[in-house]
This record gives structure tokens, sequence and C-alpha cells, in this order.
């Protein structure tokens, strides 16, 4: 992972270290760590439409965060015209 620029809050030899662990993963290792980040980030957006919509059930946020995820255009052609704000 030479030349890749190293990120304001990290070391140059602390950048090197994560190189190396990322270069020692396997392939299973790595989709893995792949799902949790995805699934990190589809519960920080799901926190968010909690915290903007208390009033959504489970259904509805979970509607939100699909229509966050895919965009207007193909959420519309998925589901129809569901008045909803993420």
């Amino acid at each position: 992972m030479a030349n890749r620029p190293v990120p304001y809050d990290t070391s140059l030899n602390s950048a090197n270290v994560q190189d190396d662990v990322l270069r020692k993963m396997d392939v299973r290792q790595r989709a893995e760590m792949t799902f949790e980040l995805n699934d990190n980030v589809r519960a920080a957006v799901e926190a968010g439409v909690r915290s903007r919509h208390p009033e959504y059930d489970d259904k509805m946020v979970v509607m939100a965060v699909t229509k966050l995820m895919i965009g207007d255009s193909l959420f519309k052609e998925a589901f129809g015209d569901i008045e909803l704000e993420p």
C-alpha cells in the first residue's frame, strides 16, 4: 500500500503497522471486516433516523434506512410512492 496518503491523525509508523496487518489478512478476514464495517454504518444511519423520527416504528425505520441507502429513484421504483422522510 505504498504511497497512500496517511491521515492527519495517524503517525506514519501507525499507518505502516495498519498496512502490515491488512496485508496479512486472508480473503475471509477481509470480507468479515467489510461486512462488520457495513453493519456499523447501517447502525449509525438507523440511529440517525430514529433520532430524527422518534415517531417511526421499526418497520418505518428500516424503510427510511433503505431509502437513504438506495436513493429516491430506486426506492420509488421498488416501493412506490410511500411518503417517508429519512
